[in-house]
């Protein structure tokens, strides 16, 4: 329900993750060379519904036409720790016609990669950059800066400005970014990154609001 305040001393800091699941999910329809996309997910609730409807909204913005896949490993905590139900799901997605895949669900994406690896396929990681679980399948990782927002918040105690409160934090205030470097830079055309960065800068201007909810 409604959000209470917290003390003078205490932040709250939440991430937008349907905004960095939004621009996932546009690369992933944009490399993808299939009209099916897929998501797996961990537990089925609210906080991973955000980065499904993300990762939707992100697909459909430059892929109308693209049918999403969208699976969950179970209803319970263990659903966040069961690779092999991952590897399953992702398994039954690819062979549907799916090349690329986003999962949202703990170590259970280890059973995801490891079916990219198997199927020849791409997966994209979550939360931190997950490249040396499947080198060469890891098409990107949608990533949360927890440690530049703790450090800032760390930063602010020492020199005094610190104030308590709820703060979130999307592509706007870096609280949430993709993986672009070295690593994977070959499995996304010059074309596919300018567009996803177009985006970021709609999303970031206000222009694209994207959802967060079923």
């Amino acid at each position: 329900g409604n959000a209470i305040q917290p003390p003078a001393n205490l932040a709250a800091l939440k991430f937008r993750e349907e905004e960095g699941s939004f621009l996932v999910g546009a690369l992933a329809a944009l490399v993808g060379d299939s009209k099916k996309v897929g998501f797996v997910g961990g537990m089925d609730f609210p906080l991973i519904h955000k980065f499904e409807v993300g990762y939707r909204a992100g697909v459909k913005a430059v892929c109308p036409d693209c049918e999403v896949v969208a699976q969950y490993a179970g209803v319970t905590p263990e659903a966040f720790r069961n690779p092999g139900r991952g590897q399953e799901l992702a398994l039954s997605q690819y062979q549907s016609g799916v090349n690329v895949i986003f999962h949202a669900s703990g170590s259970t994406g280890l059973g995801v990669f490891e079916a990219a690896r198997r199927r020849g396929k791409l997966a994209i990681g979550v939360d931190a950059d997950q490249y040396a679980e499947a080198p060469g399948y890891i098409l990107t990782s949608m990533v949360k800066g927890v440690d530049e927002a703790v450090f800032d918040a760390i930063k602010q105690v020492a020199d005094g400005s610190f104030r308590g409160g709820i703060f979130q934090l999307g592509l706007k205030e870096r609280g949430v970014n993709y993986v672009y470097d070295a690593n994977n830079r070959a499995l996304i055309p010059d074309a596919v990154h300018a567009r996803v960065e177009l985006l970021r800068r709609e999303i970031i201007d206000g222009k694209i609001d994207v959802p967060s909810v079923k």
